[in-house]
C-alpha cells in the first residue's frame, strides 16, 4: 500500500512535468536511438551532438528493453512518441520503485515495520525523490543498484554489497566509492567483512563490471571507451566540472537537504537521538555529503542516494512521538505535530511541482509548433540551445517528413538561420536584441511562457509566480523564400 503511494506520487510528477532537461539529454536520446533505430548506430544522436564527456548506454539499454513492447504497441495504434518518452521513464521509474521496495524491506527486518512504512509515506510526501525518480539522469540509474546495494549493506549480505557498488561504481558514477567506501570502511572497522572477503568479490565484480561496460559502450561509441572512467578523469583529475557552475562548500547541508527534506529535515536529528543504531547508520551518509562537498560543482542529484537514508531516521522519530503519544500530553500535542508536519511537505510539493511545470519552455514551443503547422508539410526547424535544453528531444519530434536541426553558433540573421523555415529564439520580449535580425523576414507564429520567479512585490496573501516569454517561435514569410 505504502509503495502504491509513492508510486502514485512518482506518476504524478511524472505526467505534471513530462519533459526533460539538458542534463537528462543523453539517456533520453540514447533510449529513443535504441527503441527507433536499433542497430543503425549511425543515426544515434551522441554521434552529433556527443556532450562534453561520454555516458554509458548500459542503463537506457536496459530500460529500452523493457519498455520496447509497450513502446510497439503504442507506435503500431498511431500514438505519439511522446507517449513513448513517458513510457521509458515510467519504466525507470519502476526501477527506482523495486530498488526501494528492497530498502524498505530491509528496513523493516533492521527497524522494524512502523518505521520502514514511515520512510515510504514521508519521502512520498517530498517533492524531489519523486520528482527525479522518473527522470533519465546517470544519478537515479545508479540510485537503482545503490539501493539494493545499501539493502545488502543493512542484511549482512557483504557479496552482494560489494558486487553492487562496484556496479554502481564503475558503470554509473566513480563518486559512489565515497558512499559506499564509508560503508565499507564500517564494515571492516567493525571486522564483519575481513581484507580477505573483500578482495574475494571486489576484484572479480570489478573485472566484471568493467569489462561489460567497455564491451557495451565501446559498440555504442564505436570506439574503445570507459564512460564513467573519462567522467572521472574530467572531474578529478582536470577539474571541469567547475565550469558548469561553483557554489559554496555548505551548500548542500543549507541548501540541498533541507529542500529535499522540507519538514521532515526536523525529524533526522530526533530519531538519531532516540536511537543509537539510526546514529551509525547516518554516518556514511553525512560523510559522503560532507566529503563531495570539496567538489565546488553541486547539485542536488548529485546526493539523492542519501534521502532515503535520511528519511529513515526522521521516520524513527515518527514512531517514537506515535508510539508514547498516550503517555504524556506533550506527546500528543508532538503527535499532532507530525501530522502537521507531512500537511507542510504535501504543501511545499504542491509548490516545487507548479513552479516546476511551468520550467520546460522548450517542450512547450515544440508543442505548440506542431498543433499550429500541418504535419503534412515539409518544414526545417532550427532549435536554439536554450529550447533544446528545457524540453525538446527526439521524442518530440513528432514529424517524420519534418527536418529538425540543433546546430549551435550559427550567426544570428545569417545565412544558415534564413534556411529554415521555423526558428526556435529565446528571448523575454518580442522586441528584444534576440529577435531584431528577423523583423523583416520571419513573423512571430507564437510565444511561450516560463517560470520568471516569485513576484514578491504584488500578492497579498500568497506569492504569485511570475510568467515571463521564454520561447519565441518564428516562421520565415513567404516573401522572405523568394
Amino acid at each position: 500500500m505504502w509503495m502504491f503511494l509513492l508510486a502514485s506520487a512518482g506518476v504524478v510528477h511524472l505526467l505534471v512535468c513530462p519533459f526533460t532537461k539538458v542534463e537528462e539529454s543523453f539517456n533520453l536520446q540514447a533510449m529513443h536511438d535504441i527503441l527507433y533505430h536499433t542497430t543503425n548506430i549511425t543515426a544515434y544522436d551522441h554521434n552529433e551532438f556527443p556532450g562534453v564527456v561520454p555516458r554509458t548506454f548500459i542503463g537506457p539499454l536496459f530500460v529500452s528493453l523493457l519498455a520496447m513492447p509497450f513502446v510497439t504497441f503504442f507506435s503500431l495504434i498511431g500514438a505519439s512518441k511522446v507517449i513513448s518518452q513517458v513510457i521509458v521513464r515510467f519504466f525507470l521509474g519502476v526501477c527506482v520503485l523495486l530498488s526501494l521496495n528492497q530498502y524498505r524491506k530491509s528496513i523493516r527486518i533492521r527497524f522494524g515495520q512502523d518505521v520502514a512504512k514511515y520512510v515510504m509515506i514521508i519521502t512520498a510526501t517530498q517533492f524531489h525523490f519523486a520528482f527525479y525518480m522518473t527522470r533519465p539522469l546517470p544519478n537515479i540509474f545508479a540510485l537503482t543498484a545503490v539501493l539494493v546495494a545499501i539493502s545488502a549493506w543493512i542484511n549482512d549480505r557483504p557479496a552482494v554489497f560489494i558486487s553492487l557498488s562496484a556496479f554502481a561504481i564503475i558503470i554509473f558514477r566513480a563518486e559512489l566509492a565515497i558512499l559506499m567506501g564509508l560503508m565499507l570502511l564500517m564494515e571492516l572497522v567493525n571486522g564483519r567483512i575481513s581484507i580477505v572477503t573483500l578482495l574475494k568479490h571486489a576484484v572479480p565484480a570489478g573485472v566484471v563490471c568493467l569489462g561489460l561496460t567497455v564491451l557495451v559502450d565501446s559498440y555504442f561509441w564505436q570506439r574503445l571507451l570507459w564512460p564513467e572512467g573519462e567522467v572521472l578523469w574530467y572531474n578529478t583529475i582536470m577539474n571541469k566540472s567547475s565550469n558548469w557552475g561553483t557554489l559554496p562548500f555548505l551548500w548542500y547541508f543549507y541548501s540541498a537537504i533541507p529542500r529535499a527534506l522540507s519538514s521532515s529535515l526536523l525529524l533526522v536529528p530526533v530519531g538519531a537521538y532516540v536511537d543509537l543504531r539510526i546514529r551509525t547508520f547516518l554516518l556514511p551518509a553525512i560523510g559522503f555529503v560532507f566529503l563531495y562537498s570539496f567538489l565546488p560543482h553541486k547539485e542536488l542529484r548529485f546526493i539523492i542516494y542519501v534521502i532515503p537514508i535520511l528519511n529513515t531516521a526522521a521516520a524513527r522519530a515518527v514512531c517514537h512521538f506515535f508510539n508514547n503519544r498516550k503517555k504524556s500530553i506533550l506527546m500528543t500535542l508532538m503527535s499532532l505535530a507530525i501530522v502537521g508536519h507531512f500537511v507542510v511537505n504535501i504543501a511545499m510539493t504542491s509548490g516545487f511541482l507548479y513552479l516546476s511545470y511551468h520550467n520546460y519552455p522548450g517542450g512547450d514551443a515544440i508543442n505548440r509548433l506542431h498543433q499550429l503547422i500541418p504535419k503534412e508539410e515539409n518544414i526545417h526547424v532550427h532549435i536554439d540551445v536554450a529550447t533544446a535544453q528545457t524540453g525538446v528531444s527526439r521524442f518530440t519530434q513528432l514529424n517524420d517528413n519534418w527536418i529538425y536541426n540543433k546546430t549551435e553558433d550559427l550567426t544570428p540573421g545569417g545565412l544558415d538561420m534564413m534556411s529554415y523555415d521555423v526558428i526556435f529564439i529565446s528571448a523575454s520580449d518580442e522586441n528584444g536584441p534576440e529577435l531584431s535580425p528577423y523583423k523583416s523576414s520571419h513573423y512571430i507564429l507564437d510565444h511561450v511562457k516560463g517560470y520568471g520567479g516569485i513576484d514578491t512585490k504584488s500578492f497579498k496573501t500568497v506569492p504569485e509566480v511570475k510568467l515571463e516569454p521564454k520561447i519565441f517561435i518564428l516562421e520565415k514569410k513567404k516573401c522572405a523564400e523568394s
